[in-house]
């Protein structure tokens, strides 16, 4: 299975599941006045669209490069991102206001033992979403797929809590559920600033990691026939990067040889890094320049 298609397979999974869930736990939260559970609620509903934004956005990100879009389309998948993010800050926001008032109120859930049953159903569900985007995402290495499934464990998290909550507010232990809807709504807060950074990051060109950039450059070193290099620049397209820099060799070598230098390079950097899908480089004569 190829990285588009699991990916596509994970997004529809996700969106099964969370619409599932997000019905399941909303009618419960409502009939019980439980906090906590519409906060995860809302998780789930944020998870809906995170999981369709990561369906839209790997379906225009496989389309291939074309007149209009030379690099392709793979900044698709971060602006969707970016706008699940903003989704999600509304989201959080709805629900800490509710376990605020919750809070003030000193609103009571109306117990039921099914609150524990969806909570066990969801829990349970995203146990198995959790260990089949896992399976995927080891196969394919795929930053989306590991998003979703990462945010399936999280939610296993989140509805323990929601559990705990139930069961603590049952035995007449105030305000905790007003206080762990708070602690699911900053929860749902945090994650969205990370979304929203890493899209930010990539829509904004954010050059290659440090740790990768200095593996790329070892590698151009070991060629003894390159004196140096530089303009070294790397931009984001999609989940991967295009690189490019100048070496400078011999001037006495021949057209032919001196590209073929550059050539090999680029095969080599292309093999040795998956992260990197294009590697551009201009060949330049030795000169008087500063090795940098």
């Amino acid at each position: 299975m190829n990285r588009f298609k699991a990916t596509k397979v994970a997004g529809i999974l996700g969106i099964i599941g969370n619409i599932f869930l997000a019905i399941l736990k909303g009618v419960f939260a409502l009939l019980s006045n439980s906090q906590s559970l519409l906060a995860d609620a809302f998780n789930s509903a944020g998870d809906i669209f995170s999981s369709l934004m990561t369906f839209i956005g790997n379906r225009i990100s496989s389309k291939e490069a074309d007149n209009d879009h030379n690099l392709g389309h793979g900044k698709a998948e971060y602006i969707y991102s970016m706008l699940m993010s903003i989704i999600m800050f509304i989201l959080s926001y709805t629900t800490i206001k509710s376990s605020i008032i919750s809070l003030i109120k000193d609103q009571k859930i109306k117990y039921s033992i099914w609150l524990i049953f969806v909570c066990l159903i969801t829990i349970f569900t995203k146990l198995v979403l959790f260990i089949i985007t896992n399976i995927l995402y080891k196969k394919t290495n795929n930053i989306l797929i590991k998003a979703n499934s990462l945010d399936h464990r999280n939610d296993i998290l989140v509805t323990t809590l929601t559990l705990i909550s139930i069961i603590l507010s049952a035995n007449n232990i105030k305000y905790i559920d007003g206080i762990i809807g708070i602690i699911i709504s900053l929860w749902i807060v945090y994650s969205a600033i990370r979304i929203f950074m890493e899209s930010y990051n990539v829509l904004m060109d954010k050059s290659i990691d440090e740790k990768t950039k200095n593996e790329v450059l070892a590698t151009i070193k070991k060629h003894s026939e390159i004196d140096h290099i530089q303009h070294f620049n790397a931009t984001p397209v999609g989940y991967r990067y295009q690189i490019s820099f100048t070496i400078f060799v011999d001037g006495n070598l021949s057209t032919f040889e001196s590209h073929e230098i550059a050539n090999n390079l680029e095969k080599e950097i292309i093999n040795n890094f998956p992260e990197i899908y294009l590697t551009v480089i201009h060949v330049n004569p030795i000169e008087n320049t500063k090795k940098i």
